[in-house]
C-alpha cells in the first residue's frame, strides 16, 4: 500500500478515534489548567505564568524555571504530573488503535 494512504487513513482513523475520548481528554486538560490557576494564585503567579507552569509541569514533568514553594502548591503539581501522565498515555492509546484500525484495513 502507497504510504501516503496509510497516512491518510491513519489521520482518519485517528480523528474518529479522537472524536470518541474528546470528552475525557478535554476533561483532563480543564482539570490541569485549574488546578495550576489555583497553585499558581497561592504561589502569588500571574494568570500566564501559572498556565505555563500547568502544562508545563503536566506534559513533560517540569522545566523548574517555576517552582512551587508553599505544600499545598507542591501537592497540586504532583496531580498535575499525574493528570499528565494520564493525558499522555490517552493520547497514545488512540494513536494506537488509530494504528490498529489502519492494519485492519489492508
Amino acid at each position: 500500500m502507497n504510504p501516503r494512504t496509510i497516512r491518510r487513513r491513519f489521520l482518519a482513523a485517528l480523528v474518529d478515534q479522537l472524536k470518541v475520548v474528546w470528552p475525557i481528554l478535554s476533561g483532563l486538560l480543564v482539570l490541569m489548567a485549574t488546578l495550576g490557576v489555583i497553585a499558581g494564585l497561592l504561589e502569588g503567579w500571574s494568570l500566564q505564568e501559572s498556565l505555563y507552569f500547568s502544562f508545563v509541569t503536566g506534559l513533560t514533568i517540569g522545566y523548574g524555571d517555576f517552582s512551587p514553594k508553599l505544600l499545598v502548591p507542591r501537592v497540586l503539581a504532583i496531580m498535575i504530573g499525574a493528570i499528565g501522565i494520564v493525558t499522555t498515555g490517552l493520547v497514545a492509546a488512540v494513536a494506537v488503535a488509530a494504528l490498529g484500525s489502519v492494519q485492519e484495513r489492508e
